[in-house]
């Protein structure tokens, strides 16, 4: 009598020729390639990858706090940035100026606190401006050991103009905005980081 080998209801047992059933081995499967035919998109597929490469669904991005507030101030800064460069100043430079004008004396510690900016980040920015002749550093008059930063002359009157510049360039920007809507976006965002 000749075995041939059988496969058993075991789906995937093989038993070899003349072995006992208590030896049978599990058989290698083969993995089955899908045909080229079964590779190409239906049409009804084809159609909808087309339709939505048109309309891209963006929902989800719109309803995170994060996206809309960076999307609304890539929007504002790039507008500023086109705007501010004839004073020179980028948009911390701005921000460190408009601070030191609004508080003479302020120290290098309270600006980094207020505009969280890191002190390695300061000291180069504290450099350059003071050598464009925009600030200047006096002793502070409560701390010996600390300085005070102050707007030079020339930086008062910069900042009058880069500020005026700001706020019209803000008002344009947001100009969909009635002035309590903005008033209002303006409180809210501040809750978030304040």
């Amino acid at each position: 009598m000749s075995y041939d080998v059988p496969i058993t209801p075991q789906a995937g047992k093989v038993a070899e020729k003349g072995a006992h059933p208590a030896t049978m081995v599990l058989a290698p499967k083969t993995p089955r390639t899908p045909s080229a035919k079964a590779l190409r998109p239906s049409a009804k597929v084809a159609k909808s990858a087309a339709t939505s490469a048109e309309q891209v669904d963006t929902r989800y991005l719109q309803s995170l706090m994060g996206y809309n507030a960076r999307r609304a101030a890539l929007s504002i800064i790039e507008l500023f940035l086109e705007r501010l460069a004839p004073y020179g100043l980028k948009p911390v430079d701005f921000s460190v100026m408009s601070t030191i004008g609004h508080n003479p004396g302020v120290t290098s510690r309270q600006l980094c606190a207020a505009l969280n900016l890191l002190p390695p980040n300061l000291v180069g920015l504290i450099q350059s401006l003071e050598a464009r002749g925009l600030i200047e550093r006096k002793p502070h008059p409560h701390d010996g050991r600390a300085v005070g930063l102050h707007a030079t002359p020339k930086g008062q009157a910069l900042m009058v103009q880069a500020e005026q510049t700001a706020t019209e360039l803000e008002t344009e920007k947001t100009a969909k905005l009635t002035p309590a809507e903005r008033k209002t976006l303006v409180a809210l965002l501040q809750k978030i980081y304040f």
